[in-house]
């Protein structure tokens, strides 16, 4: 049986070309890029190249890219970066209720520590409203923390609008874009963002590597205390091979952006179709155009996601039921409940995250499939009372 992989969102592939690029710096370009001699400037230069790719995709100076170990890391850094450089200024900072994991436990962890934390609701959508972060903004605001697009059902949130709500009133503004940089175009000028989050192994790049966009001037705390790497602002010696590996992976994705976007707009449109069409009492979660082209989430009434998604991994076909970060919860999805869904139709949904190596054959598969399955399990489920 060929497997079918549905769930780009929680990791991607590793690109060839980006292991190709990667292997000589586990072997004979090894050194340590602090080293004087020829061996660690090898490395150091391949840093600098990897970091001017970085940059250039969403429009920054090479100097403020710091690279970190990943996603996490960078919103934690972010977040408590900024609140700790400024607790003389304030200790106020205002987030969404669908914000990723690493950026909600470290709001909380914050919050434990004195900070107050203000968390945003959305609407039916999704969907931040720019005023309720003009009305949450008080003259104790140090940061404003808002995703890109949520990774769970993929709704692009209005960045720009906040970022110059945040310019106006002179606060830190931090956008975790892990989900769409290499995906869709990001610009940090544009969106107005001082600080922002990559993670490499969500564009066909290595795990274990990210980086931190810090606009210069930029109050921040470093995160990580000891060598003077990465001009004094994350300690550690730097990770070559998955540094080489992100630069490369960002060159290609640079290359191929517009194309993948028109191909998994295409391929979206016609799973959405034809799932909305083929089961009944079904609906897509999230903003029907403001969107990743890559993310279907949908809600199925009268069963739920796990039993699905069992029946799909039996069928060869991998998605999921929202963040990897919480896959082996058997909790509803906060990010659906903040949106008002019940716990019934949130505890029902799957998502389906579409990539590079996506087709139309794996996308009639599923609609193949999933209808015979949601049928079963709807013969068993003592949710459906009555057909309506």
């Amino acid at each position: 049986m060929k497997r079918i992989y549905l769930d780009y969102a929680a990791t991607t592939p590793t690109h060839p070309e980006v292991m190709k690029a990667m292997l000589p710096y586990f072997s004979e370009a090894f050194g340590n890029p602090s080293s004087i001699y020829s061996y660690g400037q090898e490395a150091k230069g391949a840093i600098e190249e990897a970091r001017v790719k970085v940059a250039g995709l969403i429009g920054a100076r090479n100097e403020e890219i710091v690279f970190t170990s990943g996603g996490t890391e960078t919103d934690n850094f972010a977040i408590k970066g900024v609140a700790y450089a400024n607790e003389s200024k304030g200790n106020h900072i205002i987030t969404s209720s669908i914000e990723h994991h690493a950026v909600i436990e470290t709001c909380k962890f914050l919050g434990r520590r004195g900070f107050r934390i203000t968390y945003l609701l959305v609407d039916e959508y999704g969907l931040i409203d720019p005023e309720d972060v003009k009305r949450a903004i008080t003259n104790k605001t140090i940061l404003i923390s808002v995703m890109h697009a949520n990774n769970e059902m993929g709704t692009i949130e209005p960045i720009a609008e906040i970022g110059k709500i945040a310019k106006e009133a002179g606060i830190c503004f931090h956008t975790d874009a892990v989900q769409t940089m290499g995906h869709i175009p990001v610009d940090v000028n544009e969106l107005g963002v001082d600080l922002l989050s990559m993670s490499a192994h969500k564009l066909y790049g290595p795990k274990g590597i990210g980086a931190l966009y810090i606009r210069k001037g930029t109050k921040l705390s470093p995160f990580m205390h000891g060598g003077e790497q990465e001009r004094r602002r994350r300690a550690s010696t730097e990770n070559i091979p998955g540094i080489v590996g992100f630069g490369k992976a960002v060159e290609l994705a640079q290359q191929e952006i517009s194309q993948e976007v028109e191909q998994l707009a295409h391929l979206h449109d016609q799973l959405v179709k034809g799932l909305l069409e083929r089961i009944e009492h079904t609906r897509l979660n999230g903003h029907p155009i403001m969107r990743l082209p890559s993310n279907v989430n949908i809600s199925v009434d009268f069963v739920e996601g796990e039993s699905m998604l069992l029946n799909l991994d039996l069928e060869g076909i991998c998605a999921s039921t929202g963040s990897a970060c919480s896959s082996s919860s058997l909790e509803p999805s906060y990010v659906l409940l903040a949106m008002g869904l019940s716990h019934e139709q949130a505890h029902g949904s799957l998502r389906f995250s579409l990539g590079k190596w996506s087709t139309e054959e794996e996308i009639r598969r599923v609609l193949e499939v999933l209808p015979r399955i949601v049928a079963k399990l709807r013969a068993m489920s003592p949710l459906l009372k009555s057909p309506r």
